[in-house]
């Protein structure tokens, strides 16, 4: 198993970074946290896309995160509507975009139809989809913390009428101080930099334009300070703010992000003196 070496690793994830955390210190380096997301339930759109599933009315349901797909049950089962949403979505081609939807539709016995390949894109689940006729046929597409356009957009195309529904959105902490710090002096805090989702990358350098410093930001991460990227997708949004990735993981999880970044300081560090 390669380690970190001491690396301070800065954490943007906000849900999953107690985890990650434990998983920086397993290899052998330092977790700096700076939670850059925080997803707000949005009720009353999610309440009023539960009765749609219920009514049956769709052909096609598409799932894009785990946490889009449990917000959506516990809100059925809130309503009282739990075994009419699940006994529609048991007659629909059921797509789930990557492991985590495809998990949470699963416990609650559900089988997708349809599963796209790695690294689970747009591209991905489209190609994935190539098969089913979607002219005039009504399609359901939950969304995560803000609309996936393209993927929206795609399927309009290919004849779906549409309903969209995003059981929570994504803001920013309510104690942004951490990412403040880091942007004020990154290469004094960390040695490296763990990426899990574009909207993180969106939010530190809304920060960091905020305080003025998105280009000293860009330049720290491009020169003195690792970047991993957990996928295409987040690898694709450091490069919209001028930052190039370092570390790309073949498995787009968080666990062979930090495998691969520690791999990536093995391999460039320098060695000691004997």
């Amino acid at each position: 198993m390669p380690s970190l070496h001491g690396t301070r690793v800065a954490l943007l994830e906000s849900r999953m970074s107690t985890e990650l955390a434990e998983l920086v210190r397993r290899l052998g380096g330092t977790p700096v946290a700076a939670p850059s997301v925080r997803e707000v339930p949005r009720e009353a759109e999610t309440a009023a896309f539960v009765d749609e599933l219920a009514s049956r009315r769709f052909g096609v349901v598409i799932f894009q995160t785990g946490v889009g797909a449990a917000a959506l049950f516990r809100e059925a089962e809130k309503r009282g509507r739990l075994l009419d949403v699940l006994a529609a979505l048991k007659d629909v081609v059921l797509v789930c975009r990557g492991p985590k939807p495809t998990a949470a539709v699963r416990r609650h016995g559900l089988t997708p139809t349809i599963v796209p390949q790695k690294p689970f894109t747009t591209r991905e689940v489209l190609e994935a989809m190539t098969s089913v006729d979607l002219a005039s046929r009504d399609v359901a597409l939950v969304h995560y913390g803000e609309r996936n356009a393209a993927l929206a957009d795609a399927l309009r195309a290919r004849g779906a009428r549409l309903a969209e529904a995003c059981p929570y959105e994504w803001a920013l902490p309510e104690d942004v101080e951490p990412l403040r710090a880091l942007v004020r002096n990154p290469t004094g805090l960390v040695d490296a930099l763990a990426v899990t989702s574009q909207i993180q990358v969106r939010h530190l350098f809304k920060v960091a334009t905020e305080l003025g410093l998105a280009r000293q930001l860009a330049a720290a991460l491009n020169e003195d300070i690792i970047v991993a990227a957990v996928g295409p997708v987040c690898a694709e949004a450091l490069k919209e703010v001028g930052v190039t990735p370092d570390v790309q993981p073949a498995d787009p999880k968080m666990g062979p992000l930090l495998i691969a970044l520690a791999d990536y300081v093995e391999l460039t560090r320098e060695p000691t003196e004997p």
